[in-house]
């Protein structure tokens, strides 16, 4: 006997209140998660419409009490059947409940003071309006206001009440007048908030090269044969991918469907919106963290109406509840922000490519630097290959000069800035044109190296640099290993052996004390706080208002300045010295792309890539802007330690208020795992690198397996355990394939 729990409202406050329904013989086979039912609720005369969230065998309450489905709606087409069915592959694949999943992709009701206007309507005939204007203009001390109110409502009929009270400047004691005349009735309707700004609209069409045709002819003959595939659009930094996408939206359009563009940053937003806006105008809409509630509700209102076909913005858009969706595009896609560190902790890419399954369309993931795994699938066929090698109107790419900083140390050069770099700054200045210095933080948090050599201490049997923990310990997080904190460089014996610690303050101080009244920009976390924060910045550099404009890794993704002909990478190697072994991947694509930056108008540019490990291949492949190369040696690493895409990875983190709790129930787990005795790689439970957030312990297993489902597999017989043993007061999250290491 098959039972199913049905929710029949999704708001986010109910999503918990779930009732069980018997399937009936005749229906078992059209019922799953995610259909809608129509099912008898209270004492049996009334019923309602729902949706099945899970199938169990089991009943939670007496048999005899539960009552059967009535029916399963034919050619169901809801977009919250979809929704329901995707969450229920998201707690599958990523770990986690299925309230948790249906929050993550149902952010579609929640008790928002809705939105309305009102319109003033003319209620006289024409006939008789006229004869009442004339009346007023007959008496001697007539209202103008009334007269003008009169006259405008004669001409159109019907104006919105904001019009007449703010642009016509008439007082709204005059409307009510009217309205106790008799003449006017008031009329409210919904409206919906727009966070795009007015922008003057620019409909002119760039013309494609060979390469950008032929990509967009391949996708959409595909399309128009009903072949629906998954692309990886590899084009060089200013290569024209998002001319690329313009024509592919404008076919969607042609055919009456919808498509969701994600971005990695919110800085990207306002950038990206514009050149959408220009080219299709209202049916553009957007959605980030920053806005209000109120817009973020009314934007997925909108999109549920079909007033907006076009929704851009981060990962959360991806559950945009588009009833026709045509296209998904994932700009950027090699961007760790992709991925969700809340649980449940989904990939959006992999994500996309399901939601794209479920609704017959297609996916487009565009970078300059592809994410190994994604590279990978392409190379194997799992997505087909789109290149664009060239950048439009044939500009060359940017010239790239490594600088070895020991070299620099040696010089008796002690400042953060190399004699090369210097030089070019200060021609550029000259010049009047713009440059941009980019701060490699990324992974600096707890490693350690040699300022003299650039030796960095890495664990024997990961090949990963080590985190310092406050006990003076180098810990490896992959497998456990541990070391005390030197105190000589073991490579040099330099005493130069130390974390880094530099911030885009201390950047922008050193500039001006080199460079005196020079227009400087700072571009970081701290600056921008505010809603506008980041238009504000690119917009008064993209005005020239600025000289220079210095930033973290958030200036260096997809903008696109004209006058800028000079990018200084400072620290270059940070993020190679993480403790994590995608270390050589993000150093390669922030310095790629960071690169991409200079040179995108009609003037050649430079860039100075500052680095103490000159000879490694992340490093030397960037400054060529060769990415195959670079993948050439990446994949060989990967493979000798089995790390993704050849093998796939679990982290199980357990948290509790109580260090010996968390440790005993991770220890737990790991004893679970040892005693299935299967081939799978488990490390020791070990505390996180960062080992207590806000009063929560943290600590971590990490799994290794060729195949990802024999790691889900895994995940469900911990879950199952622990739904039957709560020994320990510990909460356990579930991680597959990490972005970060913990």
């Amino acid at each position: 006997m098959l039972f199913c729990d049905v929710i029949v409202d999704l708001s986010l406050e109910k999503l918990d209140k779930t009732f069980q329904y018997r399937v009936p013989d005749h229906l078992v086979d059209r019922v799953h998660v995610g259909c809608n039912v129509v099912i008898p609720f209270g004492n049996g005369t009334r019923t309602l419409s729902g949706y099945v969230l899970s199938l169990s065998e089991e009943p939670k309450i007496e048999v005899e009490r539960i009552k059967d489905i009535l029916e399963v709606p034919q050619n169901q087409m809801a977009v919250e059947s979809q929704m329901i069915s995707l969450a229920a592959w998201i707690k599958k694949n990523y770990g986690s409940t299925m309230n948790l999943a249906l929050k993550t992709v149902l952010p579609i009701k929640t008790k928002e003071k809705i939105k309305e206007a009102k319109d003033v309507h003319l209620t006289l005939k024409k006939e008789e309006a006229e004869l009442e204007h004339a009346a007023l203009l007959e008496k001697k001390r007539s209202s103008r206001y009334k007269v003008k109110l009169l006259e405008s409502l004669i001409q159109r009929e019907t104006i919105p009440w904001d019009e007449i009270t703010k642009k016509m400047e008439i007082p709204s004691s005059y409307i009510r007048d009217f309205e106790t005349q008799g003449w006017v009735e008031i009329q409210s309707r919904r409206t919906y908030r727009n966070p795009v700004k007015k922008i003057e609209r620019d409909t002119s069409r760039h013309p494609l090269n060979s390469e950008q045709q032929a990509a967009v002819d391949t996708i959409l003959e595909n399309h128009k044969a009903k072949i629906e595939k998954t692309y990886l659009l590899f084009g060089v930094t200013g290569s024209g991918k998002t001319e690329v996408y313009m024509h592919l939206i404008e076919k969607m359009l042609e055919e009456g469907k919808e498509t969701i563009v994600l971005i990695p940053e919110i800085a990207l937003t306002r950038q990206t919106v514009m050149r959408f806006y220009q080219r299709f105008g209202d049916v553009v809409s957007i959605l980030n963290s920053r806005m209000s509630p109120g817009e973020r509700f009314d934007q997925f209102e909108r999109a549920k109406k079909g007033d907006c076909k076009i929704m851009v913005g981060p990962r959360s858009a991806l559950f945009t509840p588009f009833q026709n969706l045509g296209m998904i595009i994932i700009d950027e896609e090699h961007e760790n922000s992709y991925k969700s560190e809340q649980a449940p902790k989904y990939h959006a890419r992999e994500v996309a490519v399901q939601r794209a399954s479920m609704a017959s369309a297609s996916v487009v993931l565009g970078s300059a630097t592809p994410s190994v795994d994604s590279y990978a699938k392409a190379i194997n066929g799992q997505y087909e290959l789109l290149k664009l090698t060239g950048r439009v109107e044939e500009r060359p790419l940017p010239e790239c000069e490594v600088v070895d900083l020991r070299e620099e140390l040696r010089a008796g050069n002690r400042t953060i800035f190399s004699r090369r770099l210097l030089e070019l700054i200060q021609d550029r200045l000259t010049r009047g044109e713009q440059i941009m210095l980019f701060l490699n933080r990324r992974g600096m948090l707890g490693t350690i190296s040699c300022r003299s050599c650039g030796e960095v201490i890495k664990c024997p049997h990961c090949d990963v640099p080590l985190s310092l923990h406050k006990n003076q310990k180098l810990i490896c997080h992959y497998c456990g290993h541990t070391v005390s904190m030197p105190k000589r460089c073991p490579s040099c014996n330099s005493p130069y052996i130390g974390g880094f610690r530099m911030g885009t303050e201390k950047v922008e101080d050193s500039i001006q004390k080199v460079f005196p009244g020079v227009r400087t920009l700072r571009m970081d976390a701290d600056t921008t706080r505010g809603k506008e924060g980041h238009a504000k910045i690119l917009e008064k550099f993209e005005n020239r208002e600025a000289d220079i404009l210095i930033g973290t890794q958030m200036i260096v993704k997809g903008h696109d300045f004209s006058n800028v002909t000079l990018v200084g990478i400072l620290a270059a190697d940070m993020s190679l010295n993480a403790n994590d072994y995608r270390g050589a991947e993000r150093t390669f694509q922030l310095l790629t792309q960071a690169a991409g930056r200079a040179g995108r108008g009609d003037k050649p540019g430079n860039v100075v890539i500052q680095t103490y490990q000159p000879d490694h291949y992340s490093i030397e492949t960037a400054a060529k802007q060769s990415y195959e190369e670079f993948y050439a040696h990446e994949i060989i690493y990967r493979k000798m330690m089995h790390y993704p895409p050849s093998a796939h990875m679990l982290l199980i983190m357990v948290t509790s208020a109580r260090e010996d709790a968390a440790s005993a129930q991770a220890k737990e787990i790991e004893n679970l795992i040892k005693s299935q005795k299967e081939r799978i790689f488990c490390s020791m439970a070990q505390p996180a690198s960062i080992a207590k957030i806000q009063d929560a312990y943290r600590y971590v297993v990490y799994l290794k397996d060729p195949k990802y489902g024999r790691l889900v597999e895994v995940k469900d017989r911990i879950e199952k355990y622990l739904l039957m043993n709560h020994t320990y007061n510990a909460t356990v999250w579930f991680d597959f394939d990490p972005m970060n290491s913990f």
